[in-house]
């Protein structure tokens, strides 16, 4: 029997190199000998970058840029091969680098992320993914768009920044001195939602508020960008709200979508992709994922979901290891998964939870696999499989 770990790691408690530390751990004390093996994975959030690197014996790449206010910090990306490179939006543009107190969407920047594309094209790779969730902005992606050579002009010529106040202020984009090499190059972007650019449901009004927009500042940013919208079908002519995808990550999405081509693709399905996640499979009789907590929401682009998927589609049962189930969770067995555990044992804060996260999950994974062993006996004429 050949067991491979699939797991997204435990949001501020264990990573998902911890979980195969830690699945390994229990699966020998309960059978012995057996063969594991082990995949990080991630969704296109947090843990992406080091995911793919790991998979493909691939580097960091360290760069100094501009964060969401325009300070200067370091950031990084991943190197795979000398064609193909994956970044994360968060690591220059991240909402947990503004504090709490300067969390205001009118005045953050993309710029950071496109200085990020900039390296990557620096040194040449030609085929670039890109993770844009955890964004601080609602820039429609003009910051990044700048960072690339595009000039955003106001009614008197002049160009602006690139952060959310500058929406409104667009009445001409100038693309002549845009980076000629986004033209020669292939880039994905990896995302999970589908929002349009403007409306109820566009960027400024479902993640906006979240980023730190008051109402008043949302119904700037949402007029600003409806403008923005409009300048771009006028000398575009592109209407990204008809494009899923262009208001995530407030409007980043639109400007790859729009100026460099990109193709829209889901986070989790990029990552396995990028992984080989269907060679991993080869010889595995039985997968075992998981996260932090499960819900109706894992069956949407969640790495669980993604996983299973892919399993089910190999004929390969799946178990999910989680650290708790929340409303919905058990529509995450339409998706591959045969069954989950939960890792908490007991009538317990959320605080205990995570302060004992490590012993939780090794005790569950042991539970796990000692109900695994008890079934394997179950077979034809009560005969014990071996393992």
């Amino acid at each position: 029997m050949k067991l491979l770990f699939a797991s997204d790691s435990f949001k501020g408690t264990l990573s998902s190199r911890q979980t195969i530390e830690l699945l390994t751990k229990a699966a020998r004390e309960v059978f012995g000998s057996c063969e594991c093996a082990g995949v990080l994975v991630a969704d296109g959030g947090e843990g992406t970058i080091d995911a793919v690197i790991a998979a493909n014996q691939g580097k960091r790449l360290q760069v100094p840029v501009h964060g969401p206010l325009m300070e200067r910090r370091e950031a990084y990306y991943g190197k795979l091969d000398e064609r193909r490179a994956i970044l994360e939006m968060a690591a220059a543009s991240g909402l947990p680098m503004v504090p709490l107190e300067l969390r205001e969407p009118r005045n953050t920047t993309t710029y950071g992320t496109g200085e990020l594309l900039k390296d990557a094209l620096d040194h040449g790779f030609t085929d670039i993914s890109i993770a844009i969730g955890g964004s601080a902005t609602n820039d429609g992606g003009m910051g990044c768009m700048r960072a690339l050579g595009v000039r955003f002009l106001d009614a008197d010529g002049i160009e602006l920044e690139g952060r959310g106040a500058d929406l409104a202020r667009v009445v001409h984009i100038d693309c002549s001195g845009m980076d000629k090499r986004i033209a020669q190059a292939k880039f994905t972007v990896m995302c999970d939602v589908n929002n349009p650019l403007c409306g109820k449901n566009g960027a400024t009004y479902t993640f906006g508020k979240q980023k730190g927009g008051s109402p008043k500042a949302l119904d700037e940013l949402e007029a600003g960008m409806q403008n923005y919208r409009d300048v771009l079908i006028r000398e575009l002519g592109i209407n990204p709200d008809k494009i899923p995808g262009s208001g995530a990550a407030g409007g980043l999405g639109a400007a790859l979508l729009v100026f460099c081509r990109a193709v829209l693709k889901s986070g989790i399905e990029t990552v396995l992709d990028l992984i080989d996640f269907d060679k991993q499979l080869e010889g595995v009789s039985l997968v075992i994922t998981g996260e932090g907590q499960t819900d109706w929401q894992s069956c949407f682009g969640k790495v669980i979901q993604g996983v299973g998927c892919r399993c089910k589609s190999h004929g390969i049962p799946v178990i999910a290891l989680v650290g708790s189930m929340g409303d919905g969770a058990e529509q995450i067995f339409d998706y591959g998964i045969c069954s989950m555990v939960t890792t908490i044992n007991g009538v317990m804060g959320l605080e205990e939870a995570l302060h004992n996260a490590e012993e939780l999950y090794y005790n569950g994974a042991v539970r796990m696999f000692r109900l695994l062993h008890v079934g394997m006996g179950l077979g034809a004429n009560g005969e014990r499989d071996e393992v």
